[in-house]
């Protein structure tokens, strides 16, 4: 008695095709960056042409330009202010949302739908509506050109989608780890900072990463409120579009070393974005 035997297919890798697409979508994203990174080593004559040079020679005077050895204005206070007022912008706003958000999802609250619904609401306005008032008040108390108004201004602008982010995170922390440190003695700063912030860890380091990439970014209110003393980094990459012409690759090797602080953290804190955005999807 013969038996015969049937040849068993090679299954399919399953995910071939949203790999596929990932890939591509991400070449897609990636393409215009790769773009601006090559014009910035390029001549202002070769960087001009069109259509572009690809093989053209490669340059560092877009960079020379940029840092002011060429006698041009140094970009290093307006990096250094554009620092100061994203990084305790963020700090500020992660020092009052973590309070309100564990207020909010842990805390009993009565119409915390509600509240949250305020918070976003804020965020509605255009920020063009509020520009003249802040520019009056700025001016009548003296505060124009100055970098702490730009401070606070961040961390107003910032504070209602922290809150609401952060809520979403920490309404996974176990209530029950939470009430046995409270069983132990301990209050509500040392739960804050010993219990909730540890286990809450990645949604506050994609909270914090999302508010200081929008304080490193923003341009309106800087442009109008600063001058030269207060000047932060997008406002100073915007000075290199004269009245003489576009100076393509000066304002690429400006834009990449302006977009390398943001790039960096968001490299460095990749494995705590992913986590924390997807906190509490899978049940």
């Amino acid at each position: 008695m013969s038996t015969t035997t049937t040849p068993v297919r090679p299954r399919r890798a399953k995910g071939t095709g949203p790999a596929l697409a990932a890939w591509a979508l991400g070449i897609v994203f990636f393409l215009p960056i790769a773009w601006m990174a090559l014009t910035s080593f390029h001549s202002e004559p070769d960087a001009a042409k069109n259509p572009p040079a690809l093989g053209a020679a490669l340059t560092l005077d877009g960079y020379r330009d940029f840092f002011g050895t060429g006698g041009g204005a140094s970009p290093w206070p307006a990096l250094v202010n554009s620092t100061v007022a994203s990084v305790t912008s963020t700090v500020l706003v992660l020092l009052l949302a973590l309070p309100a958000a564990y207020a909010l999802s842990i805390r009993p609250v009565r119409k915390w739908t509600d509240v949250l619904f305020f918070f976003l609401s804020t965020k509605m306005l255009p920020v063009v509506a509020g520009l003249l008032p802040v520019y009056l008040f700025a001016r009548n108390t003296g505060m124009l050109d100055n970098i702490w108004l730009l401070v606070v201004l961040y961390t107003s602008m910032n504070l209602p989608i922290a809150v609401w982010m952060m809520q979403s995170f920490l309404a996974e922390v176990p209530v029950a780890v939470i009430e046995a440190a409270r069983i132990d003695g301990a209050r509500l700063p040392t739960v804050l900072a010993r219990v909730v912030a540890p286990i809450a860890l990645p949604g506050i380091a994609a909270t914090a990463l999302i508010c200081f990439i929008f304080s490193w970014n923003e341009l309106l209110f800087a442009r109008v409120l600063t001058g030269v003393v207060a000047q932060t980094a997008p406002v100073f990459l915007t000075g290199f579009i004269t009245s003489q012409g576009l100076f393509l690759a000066k304002v690429c090797a400006a834009s990449l070393v302006v977009s390398l602080p943001v790039l960096a953290a968001g490299f460095a804190a990749q494995d705590k974005l992913v986590q924390g955005l997807s906190l509490g999807a899978v049940k």
